[in-house]
């Protein structure tokens, strides 16, 4: 039910209030009992990390061999929209603003910190540790949690609102997935239920997100200009980012964020060839390979492996999963929803099969060469070059990309490329922000693909506001309390996620039998 008068005019009046509400209730206990906030929020990440931690894996890898079934069966042929319909966008464009959407600050953040950490402390898939195989363990490992789970997680949200909307032209809204299975119902109490999950989980996803981001840029501008490190700084960076982010999202999808999408992609392909050309050229052509084949080799072994909670364990952070496989997992859930809707806006006019293909597949490839090209550069740096990155990491895990950059021992073109690193982080982090304030928007707004200027600047504030707050709440441990929202939010959503599953088989199907009985009897 939409409001077609007064404030709330163009949205769900009970999906709005009580997502406000909720996020507005967070936002108060966090500032009015900052202490007790932040064990609140360490106990929650415990609480999933030790119960929950077996279903996100588990979901994970039931989400990627759904995804491959679907692509190579007979519903691959059918198109994302009307029978003679082509995309709007081309590939180069498309892509762009589905992976600046899908990946954004987090693979600038962590692809460099993840190896590290993982070639430094090893993982429970090798047991060397600041060798040659470590480095080759590191990036495989980076590689499963940035890879095909990964994208196969925002592909689900994003196939089901594609199939609902453009074949049984429903509202591009959250709710509307699960429509093949409820009918009418998702219109009512149940609708709201839905959206305000999904509101939950974008909002919190996206915050995780800026906060890493913000860190980012605040250790660039000291890396380059010697602007301190410090909370009131990165709170004046997620202000001042968040009015720009707002200024694009009124532009609309086609002029701002359409845009910078095409800004992003272009200058990740700048640093792509900088640490390519610069860097380690051969080892990392060579680590590309031999990373990504044994990925694909161990993908099964990656997939299956639930880590037992340890008997002297008190805390999440005493499980390796803790740290790295439960966060990832939930980071993504929490952003499908964003992502899920961003991504179906932009793809209309695609085969199921193409979708699948370039959703997943072609994203999980360029965040293998990103990976390479970033964290090869480190680890080679730590094997054979004048190391360091390792200690820099973990002192501070923002400085990562430049203590590469210093690592490489390439003068003035490594400031240069510090720099264009920091415009970079600066310009997913509008994008990311932008892209979630008109998708939040276009749930509460029940799948307007044009939601009122209004709510996308109460949403967007909202963002911003909820990252400041976690930053705020973590303290010394913001890192920690940034991925436990994103964990914490994801729970509810996963549910819903395999309701769609269920739903994309019953529209699938249904389809099928439809485009079957449109062919004509040859035989006669």
């Amino acid at each position: 039910m939409l409001i077609r008068y007064g404030v709330f005019r163009g949205v769900n009046p009970y999906s709005s209030l009580i997502s406000a509400g909720v996020v507005l209730l967070f936002v108060s206990l966090v500032l009015a009992f900052p202490t007790s906030s932040a064990e609140w929020i360490d106990a929650a990440r415990t609480f999933v990390t030790f119960y929950f931690n077996w279903w996100y894996v588990i979901l994970s890898g039931i989400f990627l061999v759904f995804l491959i079934a679907i692509a190579a069966s007979k519903y691959g042929s059918i198109r994302l929209g009307d029978a003679d319909e082509r995309p709007k966008y081309s590939y180069f464009t498309w892509f762009a603003m589905l992976y600046a959407a899908g990946q954004g600050i987090g693979i600038i953040f962590w692809s460099i910190a993840e190896p590290m950490f993982h070639f430094s402390s090893g993982t429970p898939f090798g047991d060397e540790k600041a060798t040659e195989a470590a480095a080759d363990m590191a990036l495989q490992v980076s590689f499963f949690h940035w890879g095909l789970n990964a994208w196969a997680i925002y592909c689900i949200v994003a196939l089901a609102l594609c199939l609902v909307s453009y074949r049984l032209k429903k509202p591009l809204g959250i709710r509307y997935t699960l429509y093949p299975l409820f009918g009418d119902r998702v219109e009512g109490a149940l609708g709201v239920v839905i959206d305000v999950i999904a509101v939950f989980a974008t909002i919190f996803g996206i915050a995780t997100s800026l906060g890493l981001g913000v860190t980012q840029i605040n250790a660039g501008l000291n890396h380059i200009w010697d602007v301190p490190i410090s909370e009131t700084v990165q709170l004046v960076l997620i202000a001042a980012i968040t009015a720009v982010a707002l200024c694009s999202v009124l532009s609309g999808l086609d002029r701002g964020i359409k845009w910078l999408s095409q800004v992003n992609m272009w200058l990740t392909i700048i640093l792509l060839v900088f640490f390519f050309t610069w860097g380690p050229t051969q080892y990392l052509l060579v680590s590309l390979g031999d990373a990504t084949l044994s990925y694909l080799v161990n993908l099964f072994k990656f997939n299956v492996y639930v880590e037992s909670v340890p008997a002297e364990a008190t805390g999440w952070s005493d499980m390796w999963q803790g740290w790295w496989t439960t966060f990832y997992w939930g980071w993504w859930m929490s952003w499908a929803p964003f992502v899920g809707v961003f991504v179906a806006r932009v793809s209309r006019g695609r085969t199921v099969r193409e979708f699948i293909f370039g959703v997943v597949g072609v994203s999980s490839l360029l965040s293998f060469v990103w990976i390479v090209a970033y964290g090869g550069t480190a680890l080679w740096a730590e094997l054979f070059g004048p190391g360091g990155v390792s200690e820099a990491v973990s002192a501070n895990v923002s400085m990562a990309l430049f203590a590469t950059f210093e690592a490489m021992e390439v003068g003035a073109i490594g400031v240069l490329a510090g720099v264009l690193g920091t415009i970079l982080v600066t310009t997913y982090f509008v994008t990311s922000s932008d892209s979630g304030t008109l998708v939040v928007a276009t749930i509460l707004s029940e799948g307007n693909e044009h939601p009122m200027y209004r709510h996308r600047i109460i949403w967007g504030t909202f963002e911003g506001v909820v990252a400041a707050v976690l930053l705020v709440a973590g303290g010394g441990a913001a890192l920690s309390t940034l991925q436990t929202a994103a964990i914490i939010a994801a729970l509810p959503f996963s549910l819903i996620m395999v309701l769609m599953c269920i739903a994309i088989i019953r529209c699938l199907s249904l389809e099928h039998k439809a485009e079957n009985s449109a062919v004509p009897d040859r035989a006669g």
